[in-house]
């Protein structure tokens, strides 16, 4: 493992850097994503797997001696050695070519596409983008992702909350989601997930200043994404966007809307914090209908 850094021609280094994985889809993990979306767990072999239930796959087996304090992988090893303490989901973009049929075995190739260090309001910030591309048996890609990773340092005590971002005003739908500790922990352990703010209560508070568990950015889009599909029953999806703005915790419900655009083949869909504010920011573009 490389020492921890911000050395920036150091970091760099890691642009271009791969890693290839496999595995097989199996059914009864997909049924257990769908029992954890409170829906009858009767997907079967051969169907096709929903959109972004390729995160519940592809669980990196990390040794406890390889974990950090944050229960997340050490860096170093194929993300670069950031020497921030924070590491956040941030957000990304999918395009989804194909369709991946449970009981398949599927292959992944990530590469670090992007490192930027950058100096915000709260500090010492850096960027980092990893592309993930999703081969099926025959070695045509079904799913390319871009995920942006960012790492930051832990807030002053004395710093200021940060202002809210206005969510758009208007929806043609929305839906309140209580979360609990119980709902946290399964998708956790559903996705091997070890970090600990969404679990450790104490660590997430005492550790990392957050009022209480936070709620998983993905699950959050993958809410999201699972209502918008409802919706657009006779549409196909074909790309989305996500963009985490403000994270969500179990303290409190919080909302979830969406609305068709002016244009007819996409859709925004956000989640609203407790307070009003935007906390997730998503378009999804549908073809077909």
């Amino acid at each position: 493992m490389t020492e921890a850094t911000l050395d920036s021609d150091i970091l760099h280094t890691w642009i271009g850097k791969q890693e290839t994985d496999s595995d097989i889809f199996l059914t009864r993990q997909a049924r257990l994503m769908q029992a954890l979306l409170d829906r009858d767990p009767v997907i079967a072999e051969g169907d096709p797997l929903p959109p972004l239930w390729h995160w519940i796959y592809f669980s990196a087996p990390a040794q406890p001696s390889n974990l950090g304090l944050d229960g997340h992988p050490k860096l170093g090893g194929f993300l670069p050695p950031v020497d921030l303490p924070r590491r956040m989901w941030a957000g990304g973009r999918v395009t989804f070519h194909a369709d991946i049929a449970l009981g398949e075995t599927v292959t992944k190739t990530s590469t670090i596409k992007s490192v930027a260090l950058k100096h915000g309001k709260t500090g010492r910030l850096c960027f980092v983008t990893v592309q993930h591309d999703l081969a099926g048996p025959d070695g045509a890609v079904c799913v390319t992702e871009e995920h942006d990773i960012v790492y930051r340092d832990h807030p002053a005590p004395d710093a200021p909350p940060p202002k809210p971002v206005p969510p758009p005003e208007s929806a043609d739908w929305s839906e309140t989601v209580t979360p609990s500790p119980v709902l946290l922990f399964r998708y956790s352990a559903l996705t091997y997930n070890g970090h600990r703010i969404h679990y450790d209560r104490d660590y997430a508070r005492q550790q990392e200043g957050y009022p209480g568990l936070v709620f998983h950015g993905p699950l959050t889009v993958t809410f999201l994404t699972d209502r918008a599909i409802h919706k657009a029953a006779d549409r196909q999806l074909t790309h989305l966007s996500y963009r985490a703005v403000s994270p969500l915790f179990d303290t409190h419900p919080f909302t979830l809307k969406g609305k068709s655009e002016e244009d007819g083949a996409s859709m925004r869909l956000w989640a609203e914090t407790p307070q009003g504010g935007l906390a997730m920011d998503v378009t999804a573009t549908f073809t077909g209908g």
